[in-house]
């Protein structure tokens, strides 16, 4: 089962979104709420809000425990990018562009590994294979 979080339009760039994203990764995700604290970036804060909303709602729409929770991915992607201008030099505009990101949390609950039972195989007895005579012209 996988349980989604999306924040959209976020006003930061996602090169700086996903430098702290992959830091966090591939942890438990309360492992990865405690690092998240203690990361001294903007983008820190940000993905600690999405993240617990994600847990939130694997807790409370989908009645999971917070233990049996992974990361399975975490995407940052390009959101619509908006374009400023400032003065140049001899009356020029020199254009700006302030990039947003969109954030995708996706966690997975774990499953119970079942353990299957062998199956006896069958062994096919082997059929004779025909040779074939081919004959060599002199």
């Amino acid at each position: 089962m996988e349980i989604v979080a999306y924040q959209k339009s976020i006003r930061m760039t996602p090169r700086k979104l996903r430098l702290v994203a992959d830091s966090v990764r591939s942890l438990h995700p309360s492992d990865a709420l405690v690092q998240l604290q203690f990361i001294h970036k903007r983008a820190a804060k940000t993905l600690y809000k999405v993240l617990k909303q994600a847990i939130s709602n694997a807790v409370n729409n989908h009645k999971l425990s917070e233990q049996d929770l992974v990361i399975k991915h975490i995407l940052i992607e390009n959101g619509p990018t908006y374009k400023r201008f400032r003065a140049g030099a001899r009356g020029r505009a020199r254009s700006i562009l302030k990039r947003t990101s969109h954030i995708k949390f996706v966690l997975e609950a774990k499953e119970l590994v079942k353990v299957e039972e062998h199956k006896e195989t069958v062994k096919k007895e082997e059929k004779p294979v025909k040779k074939v005579k081919t004959e060599v012209k002199k």
